[in-house]
């Protein structure tokens, strides 16, 4: 056992290494060949504490690697301004925390860190095969793995590793501390998730069954309602402009490509090459294709439609014909099948993806668009492409462009760095490239009565109609409360009765909507009670209480202490982000990036090929 424990120690040395790894970036300032920070320098400061590149460097690959992890496209122009912006509060954070460490004299002595090494091993060590036993970790495996360790450098990382992570689990129970959560409010929380009730009810609504017509609103009326709601009317800065767009939109010669591409894996594969070494190669699916395509067993109705459907139609044993999806063309085989209850199947993706020679056009295209703009406006530059512009308006909280989805990053070009009449260079989302020129700006401010008016219409409309709508509500209910059946009572006013299936607090019900009045009322009343007029957002209501079915108290004790830890974790999360907040808040942080990440001629510090599709 000991051998295969050495056989075992380069990987668990690789695991801590990391984790020194990363202690050096951050709490030493050295970057990942050893050097103190140095090269591009400070970006920033916490506090006085310096923000070196190379943290944040670190910080960046780490967020970017995770996300091209998580989508198959390079990653875009838009997501590479975010994750910029979130390695800085990451780095931000961390600083700190530690300055937060050394504030409240938190230190780890000699014996928490036997303790932790002995009793709380790494994250990853508990996945390594030397230290399993049918399947599950075995402590005295890896107590005597670290008892008959002659490794001093692996030593020395364990110890590094519990030096940092002690102190911080430290300070969470500093944050967290004094949390009490006392039965009732488990089963406060219990109640409200699994008690149900049932109802039928009428809906009065106002905004259909009251004609416009009926209503009168003077100008004063307008007036005086943005007079005294000139928050509600409060506007961003805005921006008028035109765009054009590059979509990334599959043409149908690549889709036939796509769909030549599965015909000749499949063909392949019925000649003789094996399934599961194709899916390894071919496929996109990458969980599968690492287990040769196998999607073990799933119920029937869990799958996209068409896949589900292929699944449970084709012989078993046999390649089916390619299916499509919207994740691509798959290649199916069924390797069990379990009536039409469930099945074992494996596949081979094919994604729907532009051919190379489409890809290098598109890129084509986007650099003559950005070539053109330095030049010409960007009706000019779609005259030459023979492309179309389009106009909209864009604002620092909300930015759209047709067939490029959010365009976050041209707007913050437009607010930031433009004048009228500029031309952005090309920008790029998950959807298409895009440019945009500045017709005209907006600052923020209130917006004017006159194109308040027609808003303020609608909204005094309303209101009003419900009000005349409770008028006539208050009728009916005194009818109802009276002893008259809910249908005749609805029936007698012109109206209907609807039924609600039995539903939760929580619950979206069709009809009444989710977590508002009505849904509070129907939980307010006794079997048989009729309701008050009860308004929601969009609707009134006349609500008659049929049925109520309590929480099963027997199901919440056996339940209760796994609730308690989980509501436990939940607000020590957000205690501990809201803290994090008021130190951010609390803090002198200095941003230096657009200042220091330039090069003498002026073109951004790119982080060593991060960002750029390579």
């Amino acid at each position: 056992m000991m051998r295969q424990m050495r056989e075992n120690t380069k990987w668990i040395m690789l695991v801590t290494a990391l984790a020194f790894v990363a202690l050096m970036v951050f709490e030493w300032g050295m970057d990942a060949t050893g050097r103190s920070a140095g090269g591009v320098g400070e970006i920033g400061r916490v506090n006085g504490t310096p923000v070196y590149y190379e943290e944040y460097l670190a910080v960046y690959r780490n967020l970017y690697d995770q996300a091209q992890q998580q989508q198959e496209e390079a990653i875009t122009s838009q997501q590479v301004s975010d994750l910029e912006d979130a390695a800085f509060d990451e780095v931000v954070n961390a600083i700190l925390v530690r300055q937060e460490l050394e504030r409240r004299g938190i230190r780890v002595t000699d014996d928490e860190v036997r303790q932790a090494a002995q009793f709380n091993p790494p994250p990853g060590y508990a996945q390594n095969p030397g230290f399993l036993t049918d399947g599950q970790f075995d402590f005295q495996k890896y107590q005597q793995f670290l008892a008959t360790q002659a490794d001093e450098a692996l030593l020395l990382q364990l110890e590094t590793y519990y030096r940092d992570i002690i102190p911080r689990g430290k300070l969470v129970r500093q944050i967290s501390t004094g949390i009490y959560l006392p039965d009732n409010l488990l089963w406060q929380r219990w109640r409200d998730e699994n008690e149900t009730v049932e109802v039928r009810y009428i809906p009065l609504d106002p905004g259909q069954r009251i004609e416009d017509s009926e209503i009168d609103i003077s100008d004063a009326d307008i007036e005086a309602y943005w007079r005294d709601h000139q928050e509600d009317f409060e506007q961003p800065q805005r921006a008028r402009v035109r765009g054009l767009v590059l979509t990334k939109t599959l043409s149908s010669a690549d889709s036939a490509e796509v769909r030549q591409r599965a015909a000749t894996i499949r063909q392949a594969i019925l000649d003789g090459e094996p399934f599961a070494e194709t899916a390894a190669i071919e496929s996109s699916d990458q969980i599968s294709a690492a287990e040769g395509g196998d999607l073990g067993v799933f119920p029937k109705g869990r799958m996209i439609a068409s896949f589900d459907s292929a699944v449970f139609a084709s012989p078993v044993g046999e390649i089916a014909e390619p299916v499509e999806t919207p994740l691509g063309v798959h290649i199916v085989r069924v390797d069990e099948r379990w009536a039409q209850d469930s099945a074992r199947a494996a596949h081979i993706l094919v994604p729907f993806e532009r051919s190379d020679s489409a890809e290098i056009a598109l890129l084509t295209l986007a650099d003559s668009m950005e070539a053109l703009g330095e030049s010409m406006t960007v009706a000019d530059v779609a005259t030459e492409l023979g492309m179309e512009t389009q106009e909209s308006e864009v604002s620092t909280e909300f930015a759209l462009l047709s067939g490029a989805g959010q365009v976050g990053e041209g707007a913050d070009w437009a607010f930031e760095e433009a004048a009228v009449g500029d031309v952005s260079p090309v920008f790029e989302t998950s959807q298409g490239f895009y440019m945009i020129e500045v017709l005209s700006t907006s600052p923020a401010g209130v917006l004017p009565l006159e194109d308040a008016s027609s808003t303020i219409r609608q909204v005094l409309l309303f209101e009003r109609k419900m009000a005349r709508s409770r008028e006539i509500g208050a009728g009916l209910v005194d009818q109802a409360r009276g002893g008259e059946p809910l249908p005749n009572v609805a029936a007698s006013a012109g109206l209907e009765v609807r039924s609600a299936p039995p539903f939760a607090r929580s619950d979206f019900v069709p009809g009444l909507g989710r977590f508002n009045a009505a849904i509070g009322a129907a939980f307010g009343l006794e079997v048989g009670e009729v309701s008050d007029v009860v308004e929601s957002p969009t609707n009134a209501y006349i609500i008659e209480l049929l049925a109520r079915t309590p929480a099963d108290s027997t199901a919440w004790l056996a339940q209760r202490e796994s609730q308690r830890q989980q509501v436990r974790s939940q607000i020590e999360q957000r205690r501990i982000q809201e803290w994090l907040e008021s130190l951010r808040a609390a803090a002198r942080i200095v941003d230096r990036r657009d200042e220091v990440l330039q090069d003498p001629d002026d073109e951004p510090i790119q982080p060593l090929g991060y960002g750029m599709g390579l």
